[in-house]
């Protein structure tokens, strides 16, 4: 488990094709000082086990489920990754519960500066918008964001980024045409799995 507050921009030193896989390496002196091998750590959004460590890079196993539903599989040697240790119980919440298990893959469609925050519209696919409102929450890329505002017409949402967020992560540099890993907020996924079948019963009678 997660809270999408990115603890440093790592960089992707190897990766290693397979036939149903890949193996990736990442250079993270912050996340890699406490880490052990079968540690989770999310790789922009994704949550990757901790396979072998050599100083500060860790490499960890990418199956071919997270290659087809994340954006992992377009990284390259030298890509800016965001990198999030597992929560602990003692930790401060400061975003909201991530699970590190990306929903969609949604693209920036567009960039609009301000003089103190940035607001960047991303595509939506279809079957996630159900689970988003305005103010409400999603991860972006493994960072924890609130929705600006739902646009279904457009199949899209924005988020204001702050300089902090502009500065510290990836959001800061990514430009329209580029994919992001989006997961959805977990609440919203089980509350529609409680009240789907009675739901479904009241639209039978």
């Amino acid at each position: 488990m997660f809270t999408g507050i990115v603890e440093e921009l790592g960089t992707v030193v190897a990766l290693e094709s397979q036939s149903d896989a890949m193996r990736l390496s990442v250079r993270g002196p912050l996340v890699t000082e406490d880490a052990s091998l079968g540690d989770s750590i999310a790789v922009n959004g994704v949550c990757l086990t901790v396979a072998s460590l050599d100083g500060e890079v860790f490499t960890a196993d990418v199956m071919r489920e997270t290659l087809d539903k994340s954006s992992l599989g377009a990284l390259a040697p030298q890509s800016q990754v965001n990198l999030e240790r597992a929560m602990t119980l003692q930790a401060r919440l400061g975003g909201h519960l991530v699970q590190g298990h990306v929903d969609g893959v949604g693209e920036v469609r567009s960039r609009t500066p301000s003089e103190h925050w940035e607001v960047v519209e991303v595509s939506l696919p279809p079957h996630l918008a159900t689970y988003l409102v305005d103010k409400g929450s999603i991860t972006v890329d493994g960072v924890s964001l609130t929705v600006v505002r739902v646009d279904d017409a457009r199949g899209s949402f924005t988020v204001s980024l702050i300089p902090e967020t502009l500065a510290r992560t990836t959001l800061g540099h990514r430009q329209p045409g580029e994919p992001v890993n989006l997961e959805v907020d977990v609440v919203a996924k089980y509350v529609e799995r409680m009240l789907g079948p009675r739901l479904q019963q009241e639209d039978n009678r």
